[in-house]
């Protein structure tokens, strides 16, 4: 039987030590997590193209999902930025189904009203996790959304309040603010919900 997912992930903006040029990365970890939770399943990183050029991208690539990746903080790279947010408007409009990571999560928020705040200590560490989705996650976020955007529920909480987790309410999209890649060996729970979002 064939498998109808096709996932594109974003990446995030570096710059290559001894050249003067932009390069987009994303980070092995998310073969082996995709490996291991989406078997089977189709995926290929999303270049930053900028909003119009990266719509066409996925249309020719025939993407049906898409994971918004972590790494960096809004504002920092604009190029990711205006790519991001077209991948944003592009999945909602064709109801693809969505995952965004730590930043990701953070531009779902902004993008449906909600202002980032600066957070204290939930970079480099870890922390259990409070509401529906419970367990102990990794925290690599300096600023969170003030609260839980209209159109979505709270799914998570750090016991300090900070919203560790949405899920829309009528689209296939969830945020979280960590990052299931970078788990030594890929947590239980992380694997349902990519299943859940994806399959």
């Amino acid at each position: 039987m064939t498998n109808e997912r096709r996932i594109g992930i974003s990446m995030r903006i570096v710059q290559a030590v001894g050249y003067a040029e932009p390069r987009d990365a994303l980070s092995q970890e998310w073969a082996s997590l995709m490996a291991r939770a989406l078997p089977g399943t189709p995926w290929l990183p999303i270049p930053n193209l900028g909003a119009e050029a990266v719509v066409a991208f996925c249309a020719n690539w025939k993407l049906n999902g898409l994971i918004v990746s972590g790494g960096d903080d809004i504002g920092q790279t604009p190029l990711r930025d205006s790519t991001e947010r077209a991948l944003l408007d592009w999945a909602e409009r064709h109801d693809v189904p969505t995952l965004g990571v730590c930043r990701g999560m953070q531009l779902m928020c902004e993008r449906a009203g909600v202002s980032l705040v600066g957070m204290h200590g939930h970079v480099r560490t870890r922390h259990a996790l409070i509401g529906e989705r419970s367990g102990e996650v990794n925290s690599f976020h300096a600023w969170a959304p003030e609260r839980c955007p209209a159109g979505f529920r709270p799914v998570a909480h750090a016991p300090d309040g900070v919203l560790e987790a949405i899920a829309h309410d009528t689209l296939r999209w969830e945020g979280w603010m960590w990052h299931p890649e970078r788990e030594a060996s890929p947590d239980a729970l992380d694997v349902q919900g990519l299943k859940r979002i994806f399959e």
